[in-house]
């Protein structure tokens, strides 16, 4: 098992169980007690989890969002590929709105250099888009920064400036990303402010690209963002569980799927 699986692992495990001790989770991914210290130490630093003599317990309740650098860790060969996929969607030309979260920071990347127009929700994203305009006169990207609060860690942008800032535009598209994804229960959010901030976007927009892992087409967060209904396109991989992508298709929701290798 890599490190990374191992921590991918690990983190899984302890937010489940709550705590869970050394031995316990040597057990589990097979490598050796000192290992697991080391990468409990490693993950504590990244506040994924917190330490205590013999073990670790989560940082994260049931039914929260894990941190952003957890997450940033996983899956990201479908991260990209999801992200290369909704990228093709996008014409040059157009005006994007995108929205926070790893899977819309894999986004930035692919549309980084291309002639759009794009508003990130996020610091993380505006950071990969922001690159690319260093010894470049003019940047082919047009930016544009919105105004508001960025939550620590995730560095999304909330609340009343950011919510304004969308209302003050009309986009060709939005691309979110999402905590879940329900044809019964629509796309939802961790929390009320990005909740708020996702239908800000949507109502920005004329056309609006959800973009997850196939794993979040079975959840549903706590904070309801909108029906299927606002939504034209889902891209996500093959670990979308195929009732659930039959379902958003008989809404009228454009689903693709792509195939990940490790290799994209």
């Amino acid at each position: 098992m890599s490190g990374t699986d191992r921590w991918k692992l690990i983190t899984h495990a302890v937010r489940e169980a709550g705590r869970l001790g050394v031995a316990e989770l040597a057990a589990l991914t097979g490598a050796s007690e000192m290992t697991i210290r080391r990468d409990l130490d490693a993950l504590a630093r990244q506040g994924v989890l917190e330490r205590y003599r013999g073990g670790a317990r989560s940082l994260v309740p049931r039914g929260e969002e894990e941190p952003f650098a957890a997450r940033a860790r996983e899956g990201n060969a479908a991260k990209r590929w999801i992200a290369a996929e909704a990228a093709a969607l996008l014409a040059d030309g157009e005006s994007v709105v995108l929205d926070s979260g790893t899977t819309c920071v894999e986004v930035a990347r692919a549309l980084a250099g291309r002639r759009l127009t794009v508003m990130p929700l996020s610091l993380h994203a505006a950071h990969v888009l922001t690159e690319r305009y260093e010894g470049v006169a003019p940047p082919a990207t047009r930016l544009l920064l919105p105004g508001g609060e960025p939550r620590p860690g995730e560095l999304a942008l909330t609340g009343p400036l950011t919510e304004a800032s969308l209302a003050a535009l009309r986009f060709d598209t939005a691309v979110l990303g999402c905590c879940g994804l329900t044809a019964a229960d629509g796309l939802t959010a961790y929390g009320l402010a990005d909740a708020a901030v996702k239908r800000a976007a949507i109502a920005s927009a004329r056309r609006v690209i959800a973009v997850t892992e196939g794993a979040k087409l079975s959840r549903t967060a706590l904070a309801h963002v909108a029906p299927v209904a606002a939504l034209h396109t889902v891209v996500t991989d093959e670990d979308a569980p195929p009732e659930e992508v039959a379902a958003l298709t008989a809404a009228g929701v454009t689903v693709l799927t792509v195939r990940v290798t490790e290799s994209g």
